[in-house]
């Protein structure tokens, strides 16, 4: 049986896993191999709603999404505008509980050099004309937000990242690998593949990944949902993408005069490949009694598509990256409770930083708030709390 000997192995190919290929061939990491058993995006990043816009849990998530849209912008700018746009992201509650909490997000964006601004209610019926608001709601209004085709992204680091020279197999079933003498092994297709270093970025599988090889994760999937809309009236060629706290519902604009409208979020883990992939009569009921209720005009939308996907949560809902064992052979990039797309680029970079440069004491700091090893050696048991939030850190979900 031939081997073929690799530097780095990336279990992996969403949009996080093939940033990383990419940051390691930018950095001269060695030969990469990306295994996928899935298609490329097959799993989270294909049912993204692709909407990238600060949330406001520390300096770490802002700076990570900050960087991640600058990447993306770079690229939008040569893919064509359905693979970046910037919209705007505008969220709101006429919740008298929540109102403080819409302030403060106001005051850490402010201290934070976010550009975020409150909205009464008139502002919020000048950006949402064909919206529903009473008095004394109360919004927060981010307008460098953008929204993204996360396959496209993927798409194209996937290019670079073979055109620099990594190998990437997907859709080919791949075995659990195993530790022997000083490398990670499998046997694949007829290969005897080696890897000095392994790297879990599966997404919604990194848990089931990383148990069978002896490392249990703090990791929950969840199922979520959403939906695409061409509602009776096209809506203006741009909106911002949304959030209502108070109906718990989020969309964005889609192209030729459609929306993209979820969230069908379910607060229990599940088995990712026992997960159906189309919407349930629930989450469409939950959707379209929303849009009676604040946006009447589009109660009558045509239902295009529908469809689930599968995310990972955290205990804190903050990520997990970097080493899994004292040797540095093991890796971690997973855990982005719903919001890797958001986070991709810029955590990619910092994990390929860490690969390369070792754990010195820049590349330590820059994954400090992330370790995986936070949650001691028995992760705890939790339920999935995803979603967008007002609060900052582990928070009830609104």
């Amino acid at each position: 049986m031939p081997t073929e000997a690799y530097e780095t192995l990336i279990l992996g190919a969403g949009l996080a896993g093939c940033a990383l290929a990419v940051h390691l061939a930018r950095r001269s990491a060695g030969p990469t191999l990306l295994l996928d058993p899935r298609t490329l995006a097959g799993g989270a990043t294909g049912r993204a709603a692709g909407i990238v816009t600060d949330q406001m849990w520390d300096r770490w998530d802002v700076a990570v999404t900050q960087e991640t849209d600058r990447e993306y912008e770079r690229r939008g700018s040569r893919l064509g505008p359905g693979a970046y746009r910037r919209t705007g992201f505008l969220r709101w509650t006429h919740r008298a509980e929540f109102v403080p909490l819409i302030e403060q997000a106001a005051k850490r964006f402010s201290d934070w050099g976010v550009a975020a601004r409150l909205l009464d209610a008139s502002e919020l019926r000048s950006r949402f004309p064909w919206g529903k608001f009473e008095e004394g709601v109360r919004g927060l209004y981010s307008p460098d937000a953008a929204c993204v085709n996360p396959t496209e992204l993927a798409t194209d680091y996937l290019e670079e990242a073979r055109r620099e020279g990594a190998r990437v197999e997907l859709s080919r079933a791949v075995p659990p690998p195993h530790r022997e003498s000083g490398a990670w092994q499998l046997a694949f297709h007829g290969e005897e593949l080696r890897a000095r270093r392994l790297v879990i970025a599966a997404g919604a599988w990194s848990k089931r990944v990383a148990a069978e090889v002896g490392f249990p994760l703090a990791l929950a999937p969840y199922r979520t949902q959403a939906a695409l809309l061409r509602p009776p009236q096209a809506p203006p060629a741009s909106f911002p993408a949304a959030h209502d706290v108070d109906l718990d519902v989020y969309l964005r604009p889609e192209e030729a005069g459609r929306i993209l409208v979820g969230d069908g979020t379910e607060l229990k883990e599940v088995d990712p490949d026992r997960v159906e992939g189309g919407g349930t009569p629930e989450f469409l009921a939950h959707i379209g009694s929303a849009l009676a209720e604040r946006w009447p005009g589009w109660a009558d939308s045509e239902l295009n598509s529908a469809w689930s996907g599968v995310c990972d949560a955290t205990p804190d809902r903050r990520p997990l990256i970097g080493p899994l064992d004292e040797e540095g052979s093991l890796f971690v990039l997973a855990g982005f409770n719903g919001f890797g797309v958001m986070r991709a680029d810029g955590a990619a970079r910092r994990l390929a930083d860490l690969l390369v440069d070792g754990p010195g004491e820049r590349a330590s700091e820059a994954l400090r708030t992330v370790r995986p090893d936070r949650f001691g050696p028995a992760p705890p048991a939790f339920e999935p709390r995803p979603g967008f939030t007002l609060e900052d850190g582990p928070s009830p979900r609104c």
